[in-house]
């Protein structure tokens, strides 16, 4: 129910059109019933609303020729709520269908159903369909996977396209949902690859980026060409937020289609224990003037500054105006769709600051209450630019006590540097960031967060460089690997297409197949995952760190294609070692509590500085005093060229990471230093450009 009086009088005060219609139903769309269907579309400035039904899409006739047959036009009914009603007798699966607002001015338009739940081919109509109708088999069954407490998970951020695309994947739904429902798939070394891989890292949630029915790739030629760069996208342009989007649909000329291969993509995940996150882009739309929004109540969903243009805070166009009430309604009402009809376990908030903090916090507990406690929530705490939402953006700081997170860029910049340049972090190498880093293990608490569930620790996402390219950069190395160079005008330096640019870069150039943990970047790369996956807060890693993957230096590769963006399965076998070290770390993680704690006051209590200088981090966890088997755990991160001895308290210490390599059980013991190379006193050589990890127990 929304109750909001002072929301209210924001929205009078905001909007261009005095509007104080307010709908609290839950049946906006379509509804299905025994012999029955009724259609509810919320337009209060309409003077008119009609109903446009068109015949079914089926084998038998193309849309083209469907589209010339006659349809049906029927009059809505006002309930005076803002919303327009009709009942229609009969079955109507499958059918298509419109709403023809017609204003007080005489003019009218055709907009599809902002609440569609199907529509067909690139989203030109919404499509009546009965959800239960869409269940792959075993669907009922299907369970979240169990998660007790946000910092217990570890997550994993994958473009659906980007997974299986590459034929080193070995799977033959190439860039499609039901790529992670193959399994038993190995190279020929025996490795596994796909969703097994997957379950094999350990990670307990995928966070695939946006998947909901997105705009500027034409789902009618979409293809497996690898070589192919002009039909791809990140999905960053919403068009229909309740719809799965249809090219990675075996069939998206069928509506059902795409919904039981989502459902099945979920289901095959949830059956390998790992949760689904959703990319969400509730902050602007593809289109203003053209879409539903706008078409059925003109300047009411966008916000504008006080001249009545547009705002631009997304810097795509359009911001949308979350803090009005039915704006607000419809986010709600959207994400508890997919997390109750698809079962989602969490989201993804895209230019989250340009949600309001109102909006936000609503949400949150919705979800929680109503749905399961259990879905994550988190989002970029900015805007891409300006915007006159002002005091009321969700920014770090505003999700304090609030229950969802915020990624903290902070600690990023600090483990990294800058995005795209070569400005250097801890882990690339700068001095003075030891006490900053220091922050950031901390969970936050003594920066914006009020517990560590609320911050989203990582290096690298899709945007900008990502973590093997941006590391390679701060080395200088960008050119001898021959990344993608751009000129001012964006065309690529030297090259006549990106398929040529990649085909002469060779981003391991320097890397030696038989001592891969040898190599600089490759250290500095696992120092800096490393640090996040031991850091208190909730830790994301970007899809393919694992394996080294990079993107030849492109720094915006949202439509560079799959030559730049396909994860090359082959580089497991070739950099395995490193697989191995992250696979070692996330278990590390999930397996010992003293590393997730839950709250500030543990990690004040626990979690102790014991050395920091230059380019060096150690610290202490009181693991038994936070429940683990672990009694006392050290953490080190050298960061230097050099090798540094570190005091180590009295008493038997067992070695579990240590210069890329993972045994939770023990690599080596070390007491007082007599059992190691390190003489009579009681310290630990850290070798440059590594973290170690030590345990006692009683």
């Amino acid at each position: 129910m929304i109750d909001d009086k002072k929301g209210q009088r924001a929205v009078e005060k905001a909007s261009p059109v005095q509007i104080t219609a307010v709908y609290e139903g839950n049946d906006l769309g379509v509804s299905l019933g025994a012999n029955l269907c009724i259609f509810k579309v919320w337009s209060p400035v309409a003077a008119q609303m009609h109903l446009l039904l068109y015949p079914p899409l089926t084998d038998r006739n193309s849309a083209e020729q469907l589209d010339q047959l006659k349809y049906q036009v029927m009059p809505m009914q006002s309930d005076g709520q803002g919303v327009w009603v009709l009942n229609i007798e009969g079955d109507w699966q499958r059918y298509r269908y419109m709403f023809r607002p017609t204003f007080a001015d005489g003019t009218s338009t055709t907009a599809v159903d902002p609440y569609a739940r199907a529509v067909t081919m690139n989203g030109e109509m919404g499509v009546i369909i009965d959800l239960e109708r869409t269940h792959p088999e075993g669907w009922r069954k299907d369970q979240r996977p169990k998660l007790l407490h946000a910092t217990d998970a570890v997550l994993y951020e994958l473009h659906v396209r980007d997974f299986s695309i590459h034929p080193s994947s070995g799977i033959v739904n190439k860039g499609k949902y039901l790529a992670f429902t193959e399994t038993g798939l190995r190279d020929e070394a025996g490795h596994t690859l796909g969703i097994d891989h997957l379950a094999e890292l350990g990670i307990t949630h995928v966070h695939l980026m946006p998947v909901f029915d997105f705009a500027t790739v034409d789902e009618s030629s979409v293809n497996d060409n690898l070589h192919d760069v002009s039909n791809y996208n990140w999905g960053y342009d919403p068009l229909h937020y309740n719809v799965p989007e249809g090219s990675y649909a075996s069939r998206a000329d069928d509506p059902e289609t795409r919904i039981r291969e989502f459902k099945s993509m979920i289901a095959a995940l949830h059956q390998k224990g790992i949760g689904v996150i959703m990319d969400v882009v509730y902050n602007h739309t593809f289109d203003t003037a053209g879409s539903s929004f706008e078409k059925l109540v003109p300047g009411y969903y966008y916000r504008q500054h006080a001249d009545g243009t547009y705002s631009n805070g997304s810097g795509t166009g359009n911001e949308v105006a979350t803090e009005r009430l039915m704006v607000r309604k419809f986010i709600i009402d959207s994400v508890r769709f997919w997390a109750e009809q698809y079962h989602v376990d969490g989201f993804r908030f895209d230019l989250m600051g340009l949600i309001d903090v109102a909006t936000m916090k609503q949400l949150t507990s919705e979800l929680h209450t109503r749905v399961s406690p259990s879905i994550l929530l988190y989002g970029e705490p900015w805007g891409a630019m300006e915007s006159p939402l002002a005091e009321e953006m969700t920014l770090k700081g505003t999700q304090r006590g609030a229950g969802f997170a915020v990624f903290n860029d902070n600690f990023r910049s600090v483990i990294k540097g800058d995005s795209d340049g070569d400005g250097k972090g801890f882990a690339t190498g700068e001095e003075g960031k030891a006490a900053h880093l220091w922050t950031g293990v901390q969970g936050a608490i003594h920066d914006f967060a009020e517990a560590p569930a609320e911050t989203l620790n990582y290096v690298t996402v899709h945007d900008n460089l990502n973590l093997w390219d941006k590391v390679a950069r701060t080395q200088g190395l960008h050119e001898v690997l021959g990344f993608l160079q751009y000129n001012e005008d964006g065309s690529l330096k030297g090259c006549s297409s990106v398929e040529e640019a990649v085909s002469k870069a060779n981003p391991y150039l320097q890397v030696d197949p038989n001592d891969v943990l040898g190599n600089e970047t490759v250290r500095r790369c696992l120092l800096a995952n490393g640090i996040v996956l031991t850091a208190q807060g909730i830790p994301l890693i970007a899809a393919g760190d694992e394996l080294l993957r990079s993107k030849y230096g492109d720094m915006n590769s949202h439509q560079s294609g799959d030559v730049v963006n396909a994860i090359r399965w082959d580089q497991k076998q070739r950099y395995k070692p490193v697989f191995d070290y992250y696979r070692g770390l996330i278990h590390l993680r999930r397996e010992h509590p003293a590393f997730r704690l839950r709250t500030r006051e543990a990690i004040e209590r626990y979690v102790c500085l014991l050395h920091q200088e230059e380019g060096l981090l150690a610290y202490e966890i009181q693991g038994t005093a936070a429940e683990d088997t672990w009694q006392r755990i050290v953490v080190i991160y050298n960061a230097s060229m050099q090798t540094r001895s570190i005091p180590l308290p009295s008493g038997v210490w067992n070695v579990a990471v240590e210069d890329g390599r993972v045994d939770m059980h023990s690599l080596r013991t070390m007491e007082n230093g007599q059992n190691g190379p390190y003489g009579e006193n009681s310290q630990i050589e850290v070798r440059g450009i590594s973290m170690t990890t030590l345990y006692s127990v009683l």
